[in-house]
């Protein structure tokens, strides 16, 4: 495995991030901020970089590489795999009339299924329904390891973009199936939260739409509980995840909020939020969080035949916020465990997908670190 990484900010040239390397045939992850993908030469620009290559773009709330956290930027990671093989699949949610799982389902359907070892993910993330596009893309490919991330918009929560060979645009999501005897894939998540206050019970909910909580309007709870910081909203609900204990369920979920409706005084979260699951407010701090990547980077390691080449990390916004001027520590810890040879790429997204330690059910998140490592 090779690889390739650059960095450019708005208005600067190019930068490469270590060695620079001529790459055969390399899979383009391009990732950045939204303003600057929006730029309608964009497409143009990277394939003349990698004429041979296959490009994929994702907005982000931040670009993971190496061990910063480049931000108001696009950064590229190319690789060249000498083993593995892989295919590219995408589809629009728009074509399903906003249908998450339906959309999942039909993307990952298109991927071929014989000898696929795993998935990674890239999709749109302003008004998908998270939960229901990783169901939807378990149905299609049970079994599976997926991962990956809901695209982000910075703070702005404005739209995100995504495509394939093409500019990025509104409402596509990406698949990527990796396939070769000798891959070796390896996946953890862990978030670093702690819920506090009373426990409630959600009492209407649409999916991943939240109404009421103990029989009161959702929003109206959630401002009192937020005083001063509810004038920020959404942004400010992002330090003030939702634990959320779905009935029959042994995992809790976190949730994030996307977007309130004040017209129906609801909150639109990144996943679904169903009726009789228990609730509460949650709260961390830098130490916390730092520790979360220590623990989801040595979870990933376990078990591990080969020493991992690449680390595709996904951090969500929230955890960005929190961790502020000290946001490269929670990257910094995952490189002290995998090592600081390993080739790291990633975002800062609206959501993480990917299974719970131990597990191979695909699952959404809000607020984790999310690792994946590969080599072949």
């Amino acid at each position: 495995m090779k690889t390739l990484q650059l960095v450019r900010k708005a208005n600067e040239d190019w930068k490469t991030i270590g060695e620079t390397r001529t790459l055969k045939n390399p899979l383009v992850l391009v990732f950045g901020d939204r303003l600057l993908l929006e730029d309608k030469n964009i497409y143009e620009e990277v394939s003349s970089m990698f004429p041979d290559g296959e490009i994929v773009f994702g907005t982000t709330c931040g670009e993971i590489a190496a061990g910063k956290v480049n931000t108001q930027s696009i950064t590229i990671t190319a690789i060249e795999f000498e083993k593995t093989t892989f295919k590219i699949e995408k589809h629009s949610i728009l074509e399903e009339g906003l249908d998450s799982q339906k959309a999942g389902y039909k993307a990952v359907e298109k991927l071929d299924k014989e000898g696929i070892s795993y998935v990674m993910v890239i999709s749109e993330g302003s008004f998908v329904n998270g939960s229901h596009l990783v169901k939807g893309m378990s149905d299609a490919l049970p079994g599976t390891l997926m991962s990956g991330a809901l695209c982000g918009d910075d703070g702005r929560f404005e739209k995100t973009l995504a495509s394939y060979n093409e500019n990025p645009k509104a409402g596509e999501i990406v698949v990527i199936g990796f396939y070769g005897e000798s891959f070796e894939v390896s996946s953890s998540i862990y978030g670093g939260w702690t819920p506090f206050g009373p426990e409630r019970i959600i009492t209407k909910s649409e999916n991943n739409v939240l109404y009421e909580i103990d029989g009161q309007p959702a929003l109206d709870l959630y401002k009192k509980y937020l005083g001063d910081k509810a004038a920020d909203l959404p942004e400010s609900a992002l330090i003030y995840p939702l634990n959320v204990k779905i009935v029959k369920n042994k995992h809790a979920f976190v949730r994030s909020i996307l977007s309130i409706d004040e017209d129906a005084n609801a909150m639109v979260l990144a996943g679904d939020v169903p009726e009789g699951s228990k609730v509460q407010l949650m709260m961390t701090n830098v130490d916390d969080i730092a520790s979360a990547s220590e623990t989801a980077a040595r979870q990933a390691m376990e078990n591990r035949k080969s020493k991992p080449e690449l680390a595709f990390l996904v951090s969500c916004i929230g955890r960005k916020l929190v961790l502020d001027q000290r946001i490269e520590e929670e990257v910094d810890e995952v490189l002290d465990v995998v090592g600081d040879d390993v080739t790291i790429t990633g975002l800062y997204s609206y959501g993480e997908i990917a299974p719970f330690h131990g597990e191979s059910s695909c699952e959404l998140h809000n607020q984790t670190m999310t690792i994946t490592l590969i080599s072949e």
